[in-house]
């Protein structure tokens, strides 16, 4: 291998460095629910401290509780049931997010609920 190309892949590797950098400096925090859940997101269930987004994947649900105001540690909580089944549950003190939780839910509804500090939601059975 020439010193070109030794050149070229250290310079394409510098360039792809820098590009993740600042897109992780640039994303919205919703935007880290991704980094823990697989799929597409189908729904982002908002309240008063934070929000819960639901991912779904061939069958999956995974859902992640994301703090409003990152950076303290508070009690958050993520739960998912799929219908007839038992939640799963992600609780305890964190700074950022709780979860991620997943259950395979197949063709059946969910019921998802979030919590950060005193806020929380409950959706509901949906993607039926």
């Amino acid at each position: 291998m020439g010193s070109g190309a030794i050149r070229r892949r250290l310079a394409l590797g510098l360039a792809m460095l820098t590009v993740s950098g600042l897109l992780a400096v640039a994303a919205p925090a919703d935007a880290h629910a991704a980094d823990h859940c697989a799929g597409r997101k189908v729904r982002t269930l908002p309240f008063s401290t934070g929000s819960v987004a639901v991912y779904k994947r061939g069958g999956y649900v995974c859902a992640v509780t994301l703090a409003k105001k990152p950076g303290t540690k508070r009690k958050m909580s993520v739960s998912v049931r799929a219908r007839g089944g038992r939640p799963v549950v992600d609780e305890g003190k964190f700074k950022h997010h709780a979860g991620p939780v997943t259950v395979y839910a197949g063709r059946r509804c969910v019921w998802v609920k979030g919590s950060v500090a005193k806020g929380s939601v409950s959706s509901g059975w949906i993607l039926c």
